[in-house]
């Protein structure tokens, strides 16, 4: 079993920046995949980036690309996510998720945590 637990979201002003933490437990998470996605009011929940993995590269979608940043400490416990230049549109929950195939969709990953809300104004 995992548990994701994420941090660092907040109320922003548009243009501000902001550091995600998800604290990962349990079994081995070294050989798992790490992504992030958001669930904003109403829509369904998107892939953000996920981590490189097993000579992946990092990926993003287009929206965050040049803004997010996605990494991972050595240990392999702990996923970032650093948001520069946040938008109004980025208002999301956050989650963060792990799995054993890498992938942008949401089935494709066993473990969630909770989330965290970011809320960017105008």
């Amino acid at each position: 079993q995992v548990h994701l637990v994420e941090s660092g979201g907040g109320l922003v002003q548009a243009g501000d920046s902001l550091r995600l933490s998800c604290a990962a437990s349990g079994r081995t998470l070294s050989t798992n995949v790490m992504a992030w996605f958001r669930q904003a009011p109403g829509k369904e929940r998107e892939f953000v980036a996920i981590n490189q993995w097993n000579g992946y590269s990092p990926l993003y979608t287009n929206s965050v690309k040049g803004r997010f940043t996605i990494s991972r400490d050595m240990a392999g416990n702990t996923l970032y996510l650093q948001m520069n230049s946040l938008k109004p549109e980025d208002t999301a929950v956050y989650y963060c998720a792990a799995g054993n195939n890498y992938g942008t969709l949401v089935r494709q990953y066993e473990y969630w945590g909770q989330g965290t809300q970011v809320t960017v104004s105008s």
